[in-house]
Order: structure tokens, then sequence, then C-alpha cells
């Protein structure tokens, strides 16, 4: 297990660009929709936004439930 204050960093960190993602999502919706509304390639758009978010918030969420001390029940014969 890490130090808990790097946790509680990581945690702060990966915390504040998620809500950093969900504050330009917001701001820029309106050309976010236009890009992905102009065809071909721009479809794209919309999937890497979705794939940012779930990487930032998923490392937000496991650096969440680390530093609250809750881990993953070990499955034996796997």
């Amino acid at each position: 297990m890490k130090n808990k204050s790097v946790v509680l960093i990581q945690t702060l960190l990966f915390g504040s660009y998620s809500v950093f993602f969900y504050f330009l999502l917001y701001h820029f919706n309106d050309l976010i929709l236009d890009a992905s509304k102009q065809g071909g390639w721009y479809f794209i758009v919309p999937i890497m936004i979705a794939f940012s978010f779930s990487v930032v918030h998923g490392a937000f969420t496991g650096y969440f439930w680390e530093l609250l001390g809750v881990k993953a029940k070990a499955v034996k014969g796997k």
C-alpha cells in the first residue's frame, strides 16, 4: 500500500482533473456538438471525450477507494 499522503494527493489531483473535465464539457458543449455533427471522422470527438472521462474518473475512483481502505476481495484458485 502506498503512503496515505501520496494517495491523498493523487485523489485530490485526479478529482481536480475530473471537475475540470466536467467544466470544459459544459463550457464547450455547443462547440463539441457542432464538431461531432460535421460527419466524416468527427464522430471520434465524443468517443475520445468519453474515453478521457473514463480514464480520469476511473483513476480518481480507484485512489478514492484506496484512501478509504476499501479493497477487492482476492479470489482463490484463479
